[in-house]
């Protein structure tokens, strides 16, 4: 007999492996509860939800799935793993968040533990998702428990992953926490931070992923400057990387992407302005990051007029629309906006990623080499970075600083990268 029930609520990215971690390493029921009928369907046919996720992941353990929110009556835990978008205006979309609230609060019981890993901006937890759950009568922190623990996943890290990053945990309860610590102690080879509350807590994710905002938006300034002065930039931060103290690397690249880091410093920000208070760092950093892909259209064009080439009707390759190297992740990638620029000035466009399986335009490596004039690396994939024969391409953008310059130049190969030449 399976001793405990658990629901987790969404089969993403966050969802999905977090389910298979609990069900591999526990007793425990594990139900997963996702909208998408495609992913369910999936899972019950053991295979991933997930394109950068291994199905591998269910061998052995049972899962089950469904669209239905029925077990949310009997279940001990239920986890929260939806999404936290922005809207176009990039206020934050807790669409999401207040829809599977109002859902729980109906099925809501005595004795319930609610744990939320998406991630919030502080007060959320407190302000947005208590109501709705206490609107049936029962008290947080007395008739159920709301835990924060934000999640912390890294597409394609093979060396951190969701059974050995330290979490960070707090709750209405000191009891609510010790039923979530076990429960996670259940798969986690790692360290479970306790904080104080829940707005401490919901501010540790903003915090880690706005820290790597605010360092690279300080990069990609720099690699501007760098631009002009004919500096490499890579070479300057390897050198600086030297000092055993006070200095850790952030590289430039074409843009920022994934849904963390673009999209977590909008929440903070907006609360911010929430409370009256005006994050001027913040926002200069997004503003920065968010012209990177338009940079690089302006290096492209630098290079062609070198080339004494107009960028209308000039066949252009983009390398890799993923936002991250060696997995086929989409969300808030540069590539898409570089390519939404190109056709802004009637470039002809091809793009090759292999991770990628349906976009318009996708063609195979050696049909964009032997068609494009010049090329745009936009994700650093492992496979063009063995890439030796660039067949007719004039000029390559090198948006992530990867490849071997000074062997491209050799093949008098025009080579700009970001930050120097």
């Amino acid at each position: 007999m399976k001793t405990k029930k658990i629901v987790v609520v969404g089969m993403g990215y966050v969802g999905f492996p977090l389910a298979c971690a609990i069900a591999s390493k526990s007793d425990f029921e594990v139900v997963g509860i996702d909208s998408d009928k495609e992913k369910i369907s999936k899972i019950k046919n053991k295979k991933s939800p997930v394109e950068d996720l291994p199905s591998k992941m269910l061998k052995g353990i049972d899962i089950k799935a469904t669209n239905s929110f029925e077990d949310l009556s009997d279940s001990d835990f239920i986890i929260i793993c939806v999404p936290t978008p922005v809207y176009e205006n990039k206020t934050p979309n807790l669409s999401f968040i207040i829809n599977i609230s109002e859902i729980i609060a109906k099925h809501l019981h005595k004795g319930q533990v609610i744990i939320l890993e998406s991630t919030v901006n502080p007060g959320v937890c407190d302000d947005v998702i208590t109501p709705i759950l206490e609107k049936n009568g029962l008290k947080a922190g007395i008739d159920f428990d709301l835990i924060h623990c934000p999640e912390r996943i890294d597409p394609g890290n093979k060396k951190w992953n969701i059974y050995n990053i330290p979490r960070n945990i707090g709750g209405t309860s000191k009891k609510g926490i010790q039923k979530a610590i076990s429960l996670y102690k259940t798969f986690l080879n790692a360290e479970i931070i306790e904080l104080t509350s829940l707005k401490a807590t919901e501010s540790t994710k903003i915090i880690e992923n706005t820290f790597r905002d605010v360092n690279i938006a300080y990069v990609n300034e720099l690699a501007k400057i760098f631009d002009l002065m004919n500096i490499d930039i890579i070479e300057v931060i390897k050198a600086a990387s030297t000092k055993p103290f006070a200095f850790m690397p952030h590289y430039p690249g074409c843009g920022v992407g994934g849904h963390c880091i673009p999209v977590d410093p909008y929440y903070l920000i907006q609360k911010s302005k929430d409370l009256g208070f005006n994050s001027q760092f913040m926002k200069m950093a997004r503003l920065v990051n968010d012209s990177m892909p338009r940079y690089t259209i302006e290096r492209l064009i630098l290079g062609l007029n070198e080339l004494g080439l107009p960028l209308k009707n000039t066949k252009i390759g983009i390398l890799g629309l993923s936002y991250k190297a060696n997995i086929g992740d989409l969300r808030e990638s540069p590539s898409i906006e570089i390519i939404k620029i190109l056709k802004e000035f009637h470039a002809d466009v091809l793009i090759c990623d292999p991770y990628v399986k349906n976009y318009e335009g996708l063609v195979d490596i050696n049909y964009l080499l032997n068609k494009s004039t010049a090329l745009i690396l936009a994700t650093a994939h492992h496979q063009f970075l063995k890439i030796k024969d660039w067949k007719k391409v004039k000029l390559i953008i090198d948006g992530r600083n990867c490849l071997n310059k000074d062997d491209i130049k050799n093949k008098n190969i025009l080579y700009f990268g970001i930050g120097g030449k």
